[in-house]
């Protein structure tokens, strides 16, 4: 009979918080708004915490556990991903962290010329205790003008491409297009992948009759979140890379609704 190194007592007394596997690629199922299925690859981490009378955990074991649950990760299935990671490992609680990109079909504003945009989406899931806590996260970029640059300037205003990441924990499910247009909303003009020239001159005047600081953004986009009432908490980071400057404006909000 092989030795199991890892179940041997260990005596330094340290429990660890979270240990396992990280950086594995998965396939995932999503699915979107219009009900259809997005087939995807993701980032995997898996990780359990350790008590502190263990040396080690069974790495092979979280390997086997997203086998046994079939060859795609889906919102349906992670709950009982976490429960038996929890229940192989012999841990009070698991992490199921996955992270993939989800693509929407945009159509240019004015030519209605069609084209693909893709948004990093991350799903935290822990399971302790029987008790699941889902958090999603979606990072949207934007077009945001600068106020004080279109104040002070006799023609035009510096720009810049930023994104707006927001995690939310919610009631009910919120649709990942919902978060999009959410924070597209809030920015001075929201982006696309094909713009013709009637598309280029409609944006950039839209940006430019919208301005906004990085702060009026990440108030605009809190400011959304208090209103709905199915978002319990949210998390939204805003980061501007300026165009006229070697670094970026960032700002962030974060709170539980009253």
């Amino acid at each position: 009979m092989l030795k199991d190194t890892q179940s041997e007592p260990d005596d330094r007394r340290m429990p660890i918080d979270r240990v396992g596997v990280k950086g594995l690629r998965y396939p995932v199922q999503v699915r979107d708004k219009d009900h259809t299925v997005q087939n995807t690859v993701a980032t995997v981490q898996l990780t359990v915490d350790l008590p502190h009378h263990f040396k080690g955990t069974h790495m092979s074991r979280f390997i086997e556990v997203l086998a046994s649950h079939g060859p795609v990760i889906h919102v349906g299935n992670i709950r009982d991903i976490l429960s038996e990671t929890a229940s192989r490992l012999e841990s009070r609680c698991a992490h199921l962290d996955i992270e993939f990109p989800f693509f929407l079909e945009k159509k240019a504003p004015v030519t209605g010329s069609p084209g693909l945009m893709d948004y990093n989406v991350r799903f935290a899931a822990t399971l302790e205790e029987d008790k699941l806590d889902f958090i999603v996260t979606a990072t949207i970029p934007v077009t945001t003008l600068c106020p004080c640059s279109k104040a002070i300037s006799s023609g035009g205003a510096h720009n810049q491409r930023g994104h707006v990441t927001l995690s939310v924990r919610t009631a009910k499910p919120l649709w990942i297009e919902e978060m999009v247009r959410l924070a597209e909303e809030s920015a001075s003009s929201e982006l696309y992948s094909l713009l013709k020239r009637p598309d280029e001159k409609h944006v950039t005047e839209q940006a430019y009759a919208n301005p906004v600081f990085v702060e009026d953004l990440v108030r605009n986009v809190a400011v959304r979140c208090e209103a709905d009432p199915n978002i319990l908490w949210y998390r939204v980071e805003v980061e501007n890379f300026e165009s006229i400057h070697n670094h970026s404006a960032w700002a962030l909000i974060e709170k539980t609704p009253a």
